[in-house]
């Protein structure tokens, strides 16, 4: 039965309680911060657990009143209420129960770089990123830019930035892969619609602890900045190129005056990237896990098409068409295509997990 599977996380939560208002727990700050923060992620699943108690214990009582002649009418009534509620929370406790991924509540870099397409792909890469910005502002995220490289046709060849927030990756982690765009330049005089591709990662912002890296196994360049022109362009030797040696990985960063910190900047991405790498590695060796994941794996995978000319977004990772693009890209409303992606994801997982 659910009811059985629920004990477990309301004795923990219980156990919790009574461990946080101990002296000896009181007395060590990090260990009841780790205690609270445990007792925390278990609050929503436990109130669910204690309402879907609550609800078969009122169904039980109301079926004891059946055979009473003056009771029976109101019971009646009391279950025709309460057994609907029984469908409703089941569903809300299985979704709380799925097992929970790790960076969900993390902050995130994201990187948009342009590739088959030339100059539109760049022009795309500022638009989507522009949609990206609308969609934090709507969700209450900030958004800090780690680097840019822009295009002298206008957009960007790459941008990389950091967003922090609330259930940030959660979200944001259904972007990764391949973009495809399909209108007509405004170069275009034929009236022809070309077709452009970028591509978006999404990876965990991480602490410093969790990957560790040897300075031995880095090779950092300073150079000069470069850029389009202007006077936004540094004229010192502040950019920051860093190679880690074992896999090749390379990042750079310009868009600070200060070379120590657009050091630090590159070094959060790379930390990231190896992060990021890691759990893809991971994924790979469980066969399981990669057939119901959606916002990772194969990065090269094309996700979604963007089409002008019909107003037409398309996700084809669930087939889900919308025909609502300029308002979609021009509102950030992007939740009306990740919505319907987090739904499939947690149907997969609840039918994998046979619940």
């Amino acid at each position: 039965m659910l009811s059985d599977k629920l004990n477990p996380f309301i004795n923990r939560y219980n156990e919790l309680g009574n461990l946080l208002s101990s002296p000896d727990i009181t007395s060590d700050i990090k260990r009841m911060t780790e205690l609270s923060k445990e007792q925390s992620s278990l609050s929503k699943i436990v109130d669910k657990a204690n309402e879907y108690k609550s609800v078969l214990a009122q169904i039980a009582d109301a079926k004891a009143m059946l055979g009473d002649p003056e009771m029976s009418d109101m019971a009646k009534e009391e279950l025709k209420e309460l057994e609907p509620q029984v469908d409703e929370l089941e569903e809300e406790i299985k979704l709380l129960l799925l097992p929970k991924d790790p960076n969900d509540d993390r902050n995130t870099i994201i990187e948009l770089r342009a590739g088959a397409g030339g100059d539109e792909a760049a022009i795309f890469v500022g638009d989507l990123f522009d949609a990206y910005l609308r969609y934090a502002e709507n969700r209450g995220w900030k958004v800090e830019l780690m680097s840019t490289s822009p295009s002298e046709s206008g957009g960007y060849k790459e941008v990389i930035a950091l967003i922090k927030g609330e259930q940030v990756y959660s979200r944001l982690k259904y972007e990764g892969g391949t973009h495809r765009v399909q209108r007509v330049p405004a170069t275009e005089s034929q009236g022809r619609v070309h077709t452009s591709a970028i591509t978006v990662a999404v990876m965990a912002e991480v602490d410093d602890v969790e990957v560790t890296i040897n300075e031995n196994d880095l090779k950092i360049d300073v150079m000069r900045s470069s850029g389009c022109g202007g006077q936004s362009v540094n004229t010192t030797d502040s950019a920051v190129r860093i190679t880690h040696l074992p896999t090749g990985i390379v990042v750079t960063n310009q868009d600070q005056k200060s070379q120590h910190k657009n050091k630090e900047k590159a070094m959060k991405v790379l930390k990231a990237r190896l992060y990021d790498m890691q759990m893809q590695e991971l994924q790979a060796k469980d066969s399981e896990a990669r057939a119901v994941q959606v916002g990772t794996g194969d990065r090269s995978g094309r996700i979604r098409t963007y089409n002008y000319p019909q107003n037409r977004m398309s996700d084809h990772r669930i087939n889900l068409t919308l025909y609502r693009l300029n308002e979609i890209m021009g509102g950030g409303l992007l939740d009306e295509i990740i919505e319907p992606l987090i739904t499939d994801h947690q149907a997969k997982i609840v039918e994998s997990a046979g619940l």
